[in-house]
């Protein structure tokens, strides 16, 4: 007895009722043995019913390309039920790979010809879905007539053909260009935001096809205009803002536009500066078209105040508190640094704010006391690959913390480095310090250790013996490589051995550090001009908040707990965590005893770590120099930990038509005061607002004294000789009060 075939419901009903995966095929393989002999009996009434679950056992991943051919016979049938389910078919189960794809071209050009609007949007569909290159040569005259059609229903459809056309055959593009333009001026919104698509591949691919339609920007701006003024699609309209899918397409378009082209920029930027001023930012499409509007800024010619206006607005979107606004707005930043330094240095506590890591044990105290390094350091020798995986961040982060101690830590991580390269987290710890404090250990002078005399060549040596040492791990090549980069900036000598070892690592078989090295290539061959700002040190990072009495009662509890920081056997005793070494106690209570790993095993205990002082007020910036463009601008800057020290950053702009080349900048203070001046970022100051030139002074001042500077400049400017002595007596009161 023959089974009847199953209807698709009846059929999905019964596969969503199988209970295991087996019995899920025996009903799947039933049904496709009844769909194959109905195939074999030319049963032309219920070829559509049998394609359509044949569609749908597609769908859950089972073999079904014995269907193919059915497609073909469907889309050639004259009902419109028929051609429905062949298209469908068609877009699901033939594809380039396929010849009998080739097979329906005919047919597809005999459906875009008939008056019937419904069959017409189904070849169409199918052909932007899987139309091959062949396909579209042939039918591309036939999609182009529809392209001018009275109904809005097929244009849609058409336009969004010719999209996937140009991008699968570009030559096709002298095709499309006549219609487009007459197209501009429709109202409806498919057809619109489908023409700008359009015209963006256009543009894209053809270089004859941008020069065309750079003369259509004004008719562009007066559509995005209107819709930000008054919107005509009410309908389209989300969260407040009208249409915000067609503005950031017609943004994007306007970038390509004006890109490289002075007359379509300057034509576009009002509409950018009302557009970045008037839409709504409490709501996430304000944030997208906010967003192209800077990207579009970036690209094209537009004015100097409406770039600080795009990095402004960037900059708010690094205070958002949505993640994925402040990525994009981070990422957009790091492709403005090469354009516009200044600018985006204007927003660096914002960014410095974003690196805040969600970690709080390290956020509450800042060390100190020298004592602290030295029993980490003890731990860390002792202990040597048994630490925990976040103990080389959580003590780089404690070490940059306490700038008092930059000195004495670099120093007493180079002496334990030079005794043995073995111990990896000590030896990752030392190589980031030594980057990015090397210039302090090459001084020779801390108040807290005896004299350390270490040249220049001994430092870069020890770090290539750890980079060609068979016991450092590939992190820790990491970061002696990322040291000795850092110390191209650092060191005074040349810098030409640091770039012959890191062009060695360019075809290591790591795969990170072949990156790496092939960065820091890059960085000393193009860009190394911003090499010394990029590789400045790392700010500190201001973590941790206020918190109520519940929540530090839980947080001390928390913090005198016993966790395993070093374990040579699974027996063996727990030791406290490492970064309860940061934790104070109140009142009477005793602080939390370390077991000292070495021999013996004395108990040590912690002193009381006293409060973290106000921050200081912050210091106005100054301009204290300006002749023919040259201006020269001084910031201040008061680390919390060192009240005694001043960082003053000297920078030079250039608004005059000319460079100022050979620019060196000297410094004197009072024989009281004791003054170290950093290399500048470069001697070239670019004309016409180009990057800065920076420069770093240290002024430590014991005595509290007021601040005398004196300042003598040399530099070449419209082929003269200039040298400047001055005195800067208007210092901000705030520097030392």
């Amino acid at each position: 007895m023959v089974v009847p075939s199953l209807k698709l419901q009846d059929l999905i009903e019964e596969i969503r009722g199988a209970k295991t995966q087996a019995q899920e095929r025996e009903v799947i393989q039933k049904e496709c043995a009844h769909i194959r002999a109905s195939f074999r009996d030319g049963d032309p009434l219920n070829r559509h019913r049998q394609l359509a679950k044949l569609l749908y056992v597609h769908m859950l991943g089972y073999p079904a390309h014995f269907g193919q051919m059915e497609c073909l016979k469907l889309i050639a049938s004259p009902r419109f039920t028929d051609k429905r389910v062949g298209y469908l078919g068609a877009m699901l189960l033939l594809d380039e790979r396929q010849d009998a794809h080739l097979l329906i071209t005919n047919s597809i050009k005999n459906d875009l010809s008939q008056g019937i609007q419904a069959v017409q949007g189904l070849a169409l569909c199918t052909l932007s879905t899987m139309g091959s290159a062949e396909m579209c040569r042939d039918l591309a005259t036939e999609v182009e007539k529809l392209l001018l059609q009275p109904s809005s229903y097929v244009r849609k459809k058409a336009v969004l053909t010719a999209v996937h056309m140009i991008r699968k055959v570009p030559e096709l593009s002298n095709i499309f260009l006549p219609p487009c333009a007459q197209l501009l001026h429709e109202r409806h919104h498919g057809i619109l935001l489908g023409t700008v698509t359009l015209i963006t591949e256009l543009c894209e691919r053809s270089p004859a096809a941008l020069k065309h339609f750079q003369k259509v920007v004004p008719q562009l701006v007066q559509i995005l205009r209107t819709l930000v003024t008054t919107g005509y699609s009410t309908e389209h309209s989300i969260s407040g803002v009208s249409d915000p899918f067609l503005q950031v397409q017609i943004l994007r378009l306007l970038r390509i536009l004006g890109r490289n082209h002075e007359e379509s920029s300057e034509t576009m930027n009002d509409l950018l500066a009302q557009v970045a001023t008037n839409t709504d930012t409490s709501r996430n499409a304000g944030n997208a078209v906010l967003f192209e509007t800077v990207l579009t800024v970036m690209d094209i010619r537009s004015a100097p105040g409406l770039r600080v206006l795009a990095v402004n607005i960037l900059g708010r979107f690094l205070l958002n508190n949505d993640k994925n606004i402040r990525y994009v707005a981070l990422t957009s930043l790091l492709r403005m640094v090469q354009s516009d330094h200044s600018a985006v240095q204007r927003h660096r506590p914002t960014v410095v704010e974003c690196l805040r890591d969600p970690d709080a044990s390290l956020s509450r105290f800042a060390p100190t006391k020298r004592w602290h390094i030295d029993t980490i350091l003890r731990v860390l020798t002792t202990a040597g690959t048994y630490v925990r995986d976040d103990a080389v961040a959580n003590l780089t982060q404690l070490i940059g913390g306490a700038q008092e101690l930059h000195a004495y830590s670099v120093r007493r991580l180079y002496s334990a480095l030079a005794e043995d390269i073995s111990q990896q987290p000590l030896v990752q710890v030392a190589a980031w310090c030594i980057g990015e404090y090397g210039d302090l250990l090459l001084e020779g002078s801390c108040e807290e250790t005896e004299p350390l005399q270490v040249e220049e060549e001994e430092v870069l040596a020890l770090l290539e013996k750890v980079l060609q040492s068979h016991m450092s791990l590939p992190a820790t090549r990491g970061y002696a490589l990322t040291a000795l980069m850092k110390l191209s900036t650092r060191l005074r000598g040349d810098s030409s051995r640091i770039r012959q070892v890191v062009s060695i690592f360019g075809s290591c078989l790591d795969v990170e550090l072949q990156q790496r090295a092939v960065e820091y290539n890059t960085l000393f061959r193009k860009y190394d001009h911003m090499r010394a700002a990029i590789l400045e040190k790392m700010p500190l990072v201001e973590r941790g908040g206020p918190q109520v009495d519940g929540e530090a009662e839980e947080s001390k509890e928390t913090q005198l707990s016993e966790t395993a920081l070093v374990s040579t056997e699974p027996q063996a005793s727990k030791l406290l965590d490492l970064l309860d070494l940061l934790d104070g106690t109140s009142g009477d209570a005793q602080p939390p005893p370390l077991l000292d790993p070495s021999p013996g095993g004395t108990l040590i205990h912690l002193l009381d770590l006293p409060c973290a002082p106000p921050p200081p007020p912050s210091i106005p910036d100054l301009r204290v120099f300006e002749r023919e463009g040259l201006q020269l601008s001084l910031s201040f800057v008061r680390p919390p930990g060192t009240p005694a020290l001043l960082l003053i950053t000297v920078t030079a702009t250039n608004t005059s038509g000319a460079d100022v080349t050979h620019f060196i900048c000297q410094a004197a203070v009072p024989k009281s005061f004791q003054l170290q001046l950093q290399a500048p970022s470069g001697d070239t100051v670019p004309a016409q607002d180009g990057l800065p030139v920076t420069q770093l002074l240290r002024i430590l001042n014991p005595n509290k004294a007021p601040l005398r500077l004196k300042l003598r400049l040399t530099y070449n400017h419209f082929g003269q000789s200039v040298q400047e002595i001055f005195e800067v007596n208007n210092l901000p009161v705030e520097t030392w009060q």
